[in-house]
């Protein structure tokens, strides 16, 4: 970020102006993002990331990666290795501050020993139904386990021969002792620990076989790592009790600061991990990569860049109440930026062969063109002509349908972009009266894009015929017809799936230069939107390109028609 750059204020920078200005915690400042590495990271977490790296870096503190490792079961490499792949494709580095919570498991039971000495932790042997049962509700109170009357004694020698696995998985946990008839659920003696056994940690092997709890783990390790604000969304704010109550009855000196903010709603997407990975194991997208999914990795390959990331966090703010942000807005972040940054190219998506009977066969010619209309910047790019080229189907129609139509019709006249002006003289058919090739002539004196003399209202772009690249086209739209997929709790969302999410267009008709595209390059097809090369190829070694927005907010104009 620039210094001139300057990042829009929200009550959490409020409070850290307030902390620093009070000279809390030294005037130091650092955050961290606690992510858990069972899946991808998807547009949620980058609000996260964004907001507490962006906040490390304005207030010169620091900002740790730190994976919640400890549930080993659900986690692998393979999600560590994305996670910090994608935060660094954010722009974000965390030099040499990456951590696992599963770095701090010797001092986690060390802590746990501690609170079962002074008498606020035991061992329970109830199994996962009677625990509830014994919960109780938000209007009755929970009543005591069995085990809250152990003795220290017996739930040490308990929590050692659990360590050393003499139990089975669910024969025991590790509860706080708090209360059981709190109003918060949360401080009804929950639990810190629980048996996992057949499983080998992606860091530590099988090394342990006794795993802390999220709420344990977390506001200990931020405590460890110095963590001076906590910054989780809303879902939080009834663990904060318990955030408080672990760090005042264990001896650590720091106490962080835990702050809550709303966690991101998108239209027209899922953010639940659990759902995302259903989408996933269950095959109804390509993985998590698929640049239909919200993951950042999938928005990646799809073609948005971290500026649009980056700048949509900033425009949807940081605030206390849930809200639903329109798909439009993230949309608008990528139109915004491609706008100005990608280069201009001419693809033919739906071919119509049209040949030019006055050209010479066998000449071509080539034709500079520019990269950008309003970027000199860009440069220039030879485009190749020729006596057969390829327009867009939906270009012609034989009789124009009204007024507003200015493309070819037959007998009419239409300029290639950046070429001359052509006039349809006759329409071929096949057996089926379906057009299958356009024959045409051209006016030899109007080369150029702006040329003297005669001038046609339509200007529709066009591909050689020879030179052409043919290659795959995949036209994503959104992941559910529904804004709100999850919205009916007793529903499932997979019934709002969009069966038109992805539309595959093969034959179609590329310009030379984007032959020579790298993966990830990004580029405006002219009239038909902001195009990605894919990683992959057809099966005929052909490329794949990926739309990754419209040129305008189609979905909007159906909302107003509907």
């Amino acid at each position: 970020m620039s210094t001139e750059e300057k990042k829009p204020s929200n009550f959490i920078r409020h409070i850290i102006d307030a902390d620093r200005a009070a000279n809390k915690n030294d005037g130091r400042v650092a955050t961290r993002f606690p992510p858990e590495p069972n899946g991808y990271l998807h547009i949620g977490h980058a609000k996260s990331i964004c907001l507490n790296f962006g906040i490390a870096e304005d207030y010169h503190g620091t900002c740790n990666l730190r994976f919640d490792d400890t549930n080993p079961h659900k986690e692998n490499v393979e999600f560590v290795e994305s996670i910090q792949h994608d935060v660094r494709w954010l722009g974000y580095e965390w030099g040499d501050r990456r951590y696992f919570a599963s770095d701090y498991f010797e001092q986690l039971h060390d802590y746990a020993v501690e609170l079962i000495k002074a008498g606020k932790a035991y061992i329970c042997d109830l199994d996962a139904e009677q625990v509830r049962e014994y919960r109780g509700s938000l209007t009755e109170p929970g009543k005591d386990s069995p085990g809250r009357s152990r003795s220290v004694e017996e739930n040490l020698d308990l929590f050692t021969r659990m360590r050393a696995g003499e139990f089975a998985d669910g024969a025991y946990v590790l509860r706080a002792r708090i209360d059981m008839a709190s109003p918060n659920m949360n401080m009804r003696d929950p639990t810190l620990y629980r048996i996992r056994h057949g499983v080998v940690h992606h860091q530590t092997g099988e090394a342990w076989c006794i795993y802390p709890m999220y709420d344990f783990t977390h506001p200990i390790s931020d405590a460890i790592e110095g963590i001076t604000h906590s910054l989780c969304t809303l879902e939080f704010e009834d663990h904060r009790p318990l955030y408080d109550w672990l760090l005042d009855n264990i001896s650590i000196a720091c106490h962080p600061q835990q702050i809550e903010f709303s966690r991101l709603n998108l239209q027209y997407t899922v953010m639940s991990k659990r759902k995302l990975t259903t989408l996933v194991e269950e095959g109804l997208v390509e993985g998590w990569d698929d640049p239909r999914m919200p993951t950042i990795a999938g928005l990646r390959r799809r073609g948005f860049t971290p500026l649009s990331i980056r700048t949509f966090c900033d425009r949807i703010g940081i605030t206390k109440s849930d809200n639903t942000v329109e798909m439009g807005v993230l949309e608008s972040c990528i139109r915004d930026d491609l706008n100005s940054t990608a280069a201009r190219r001419m693809a033919v998506l739906h071919p119509l062969k049209l040949v030019i009977e006055n050209y010479p066969e066998g000449q071509v010619e080539e034709i500079e063109a520019a990269n950008h209309p309003q970027d000199d910047s860009f440069g220039t790019r030879m485009i190749p002509f020729s006596r057969e080229v390829y327009i867009d189907r939906d270009d012609f129609m034989e009789v124009a349908p009204n007024k507003k139509f200015k493309r070819l019709v037959a007998g009419g006249e239409v300029r290639l972009r950046n070429s001359y002006v052509i006039r349809c003289d006759e329409v071929i058919k096949d057996a089926n009266g379906e057009v299958i090739e356009l024959r045409c002539s051209h006016d030899a004196a109007t080369l150029g894009a702006n040329p003297e003399g005669r001038k046609v209202k339509g200007v529709i772009h066009w591909v050689s015929a020879a030179h052409a690249v043919e290659a795959e086209v995949r036209l994503y739209d959104r992941l559910f017809t529904h804004p709100s997929p999850d919205a009916d709790k007793a529903g499932d969302f997979r019934e709002h799936l969009n069966p038109d999410s992805l539309r595959t267009l093969t034959g179609c008709r590329l310009e030379r230069a984007l032959g020579e595209a790298g993966v990830g390059e990004r580029f405006q097809f002219e009239r038909e939107g902001y195009f990605c090369k894919d990683g992959t190829q057809t099966a005929d070694a052909r490329p794949v390109f990926n739309r990754t927005v419209t040129l305008r907010d189609t979905w909007g104009k159906i909302g107003q028609e509907a």
